[in-house]
């Protein structure tokens, strides 16, 4: 990577550990049942070891620590530093002190072998560059009869919260289709594609279920498109290509389209996740 590379690479981690500051309590709020869903599937209970992978701002690691107790321990792990500080600091708001935070690729994973009984994996996977190998590296993590559990997105169809802005941008200009097969959100859309995955990597498939979970909640649909433009990413990017009143056009159809999403007096924006637990042969 050159040096122009790192640092545009270093700018949007920037932007991202910025825009997940600012937004975190909602994020964590409003997904909560999905990090508690997780959770209930692997049955986590008191004394366990976790590993929680690509954990971010600690989810679902924080929740994961206080079902463990005093007797338990929660390793966190992120590529991103500036991510795991925000845990760090809920962390220490939430009086936790059974739980580590440690910057690591979760495709070379260096954390002991057969070390844990539980590992979770939340809205990460997908955005790996080689996901099978951080499978690998987790099931090494784990002890014979571990569980993981997954969350990732079904298909755009149902996840509006990532696929309206899009469908409303197609309208103005070009744009590319979804990744299905390199990282993006929908990359496991199709829950067979992740299932035979994680067959090959020694895995055995133990329950699938389906959740729909809200992710950004605004006053009016002004607010969702302000959220929208500040997660940034490629979408933006390319509605920042675009000529200014059309710009302006495309947030105003957005504005009115996540208007149908209004509840009582705010508006909610998600989509279907599937959770996936698997475990490891005993």
């Amino acid at each position: 990577m050159d040096d122009v590379a790192r640092q545009q690479q270093e700018a949007a981690r920037a932007q991202m550990v910025e825009f997940w500051r600012r937004h975190d309590e909602m994020e964590a709020r409003l997904t909560r049942p999905v990090s508690e869903r997780m959770l209930d599937m692997a049955r986590v209970s008191t004394g366990m070891r976790v590993l929680d992978v690509a954990s971010g701002r600690g989810e679902p690691a924080l929740l994961a620590a206080h079902r463990v107790g005093s007797h338990g321990w929660v390793l966190a792990v992120d590529l991103v530093e500036g991510v795991l500080q925000i845990a760090r600091e809920r962390a220490s708001r939430e009086g936790l002190r059974n739980v580590e935070f440690q910057v690591a690729d979760a495709e070379a994973l260096q954390v002991g072998e057969k070390s844990f009984d539980v590992a979770t994996l939340r809205w990460g996977l997908m955005y790996m560059r080689a996901p099978e190998r951080a499978l690998e590296s987790i099931h090494r993590a784990l002890k014979p009869g571990g569980a993981l559990a997954i969350a990732s997105w079904v298909e755009p169809a149902r996840v509006p919260f990532a696929s309206l802005p899009r469908r409303i941008l197609e309208r103005y200009r070009d744009v590319p289709l979804p990744s299905s097969d390199g990282p993006g959100v929908f990359r496991h859309a199709d829950g067979s594609s992740l299932e035979a995955a994680l067959k090959r990597k020694g895995f055995s498939l133990e329950a699938s279920e389906e959740l729909e979970v809200p992710v950004v909640e605004a006053r009016d649909g002004r607010g969702i498109v302000a959220w929208v433009r500040a997660m940034g990413g490629p979408l933006v990017k390319l509605v920042g290509e675009m000529p200014e009143h059309q710009q302006q056009a495309w947030e105003e159809e957005l504005s009115n389209e996540v208007e149908k999403h209004r509840v009582g007096g705010r508006v909610l924006l998600g989509g279907v996740t599937r959770i996936t637990l698997v475990s490891t042969s005993e």
